[in-house]
């Protein structure tokens, strides 16, 4: 019997421990599928603490798990601090499997951590595969330093499970960029179901607009969720600081995930510097990006999306620990040409980074570096989910094909 129009589901994980990149990688993909199907219904479970702070589309919704926090060092603790990591741990996995069970979903897309956190979503993979559901794994185009990853999986032979479950590997870059399996011993039958589908485009919202919209000449300094980005903001402003001749406008966006003190801290120190302009959050950080003139950020996956869709100058300081990824994303995209990349100490040094910021407006955007900037990941999704849903016997139309 074919399926209503209406009937077609996809269900997103998005574990969200740090940060909220997983969160809006998820949501990019789910608005833009919505936007080219007629009829697709999309939840996202999430464990980020502000998941309601976004806006979504018609037809896409989240469902908002307890919520785990991974502290710098690493290790996870429960938000509630009265509650026990374990029990927080059985209620996500109760919660994400019910929610399976409810919604029926057509296509499982998990972002990142291939059996969740913990191994919370191997219980919903089982029974899912056994009604047939599409299981798709979407990872970063870098995950970790290879020997890192590889200790990681092995503990709880991932590798076999993701072959064991998943029908297909997304990989949101070009093959050409990076391998974020480079250095493990991938099973043949699994390097088959991966697809390099290119780097996810951003845009910005119709007729949404940021309450910080301006029209004036502004570098952007952001650090993503802000966990762990003091230290990039206290540099920046250590420069101003330091040096006289550093006028260029700068728009500071701390990160909802910023400690309080350090917020604080961070704020009061902006205050006394006439070019700097300090906001906690922006839920529309792609209006944003798109107005800066250039961009200082630590290089998250989202954040380097939108640095090449908006095209963009950046600087990029990145995170080196507990996690090598954006160490490895802007040693990479700086060798392409694509952006200026300063180390931890480097940025330290306010010398360094005031000069590094002088040239920052004058840089030429990525599109004139020749590096690769291939941005057709959502579209490479869109087509391939319709396939899966038209092979499936429903009646997907494509908007605009009627």
């Amino acid at each position: 019997m074919s399926r209503r129009l209406e009937d077609a589901r996809i269900l997103m994980y998005s574990h969200d421990t740090f940060g909220l990149g997983h969160l809006r990688r998820c949501r990019a993909i789910a608005h833009a599928l919505v936007e080219d199907y007629r009829g697709l219904n999309i939840l996202i479970i999430s464990g980020a603490t502000i998941a309601g702070a976004f806006d979504y589309r018609a037809r896409v919704d989240f469902v908002k798990i307890p919520s785990v926090i991974k502290l710098r060092n690493g290790e996870y603790t429960s938000l509630a601090s009265h509650i026990d990591l374990h029990e927080t741990l059985k209620m996500r996995e109760s919660s994400i499997r019910h929610t399976a069970e409810t919604f029926q979903p057509d296509i499982f897309i998990v972002d990142k951590e291939p059996m969740g956190l913990k191994g919370e979503i191997e219980d919903t993979l089982a029974y899912l595969k056994a009604r047939g559901t599409v299981l798709v794994l979407g990872l970063r185009e870098i995950m970790d330093a290879p020997h890192l990853l590889e200790a990681e999986w092995k503990k709880n032979s991932i590798m076999q499970k993701i072959d064991q479950y998943y029908d297909s590997v997304w990989v949101y870059g070009p093959p050409d960029f990076y391998d974020p399996l480079i250095g493990l011993d991938v099973p043949a039958s699994l390097r088959r179901k991966m697809d390099f589908v290119g780097f996810l485009q951003r845009s910005v919202s119709r007729g949404k607009t940021s309450i910080n919209a301006r029209k004036d000449n502004y570098i952007l300094v952001t650090t993503g969720g802000g966990g762990d980005g003091s230290d990039l903001v206290h540099d920046v402003m250590n420069a101003y600081e330091a040096d006289p001749t550093l006028t260029q406008k700068a728009l500071v966006v701390l990160g909802p995930y910023m400690p309080a003190a350090e917020r604080a801290k961070l704020v009061q120190k902006g205050e006394a510097i006439p070019y700097i302009e300090v906001i906690e959050f922006d839920n529309h950080m792609e209006e944003l990006i798109d107005s800066a003139t250039g961009v200082v950020a630590m290089g998250g996956y989202n954040t380097y999306c939108e640095i090449l869709s908006f095209d963009k100058p950046a600087l990029i300081v990145p995170r080196v620990k507990p996690r090598e990824e954006q160490l490895l994303r802007a040693k990479r995209a700086s060798e392409l040409g694509l952006v200026d990349m300063l180390l931890p100490e480097q940025s330290a040094d306010p010398t360094i980074m005031a000069e590094a910021l002088k040239r920052l407006p004058l840089r030429q955007p990525p599109s004139k570096s020749g590096g690769n900037m291939r941005l057709e990941g959502l579209d490479h999704i869109s087509q391939t989910v319709g396939r899966w849903i038209d092979g499936r016997g429903s009646h997907l139309s494509l908007v605009g094909a009627e």
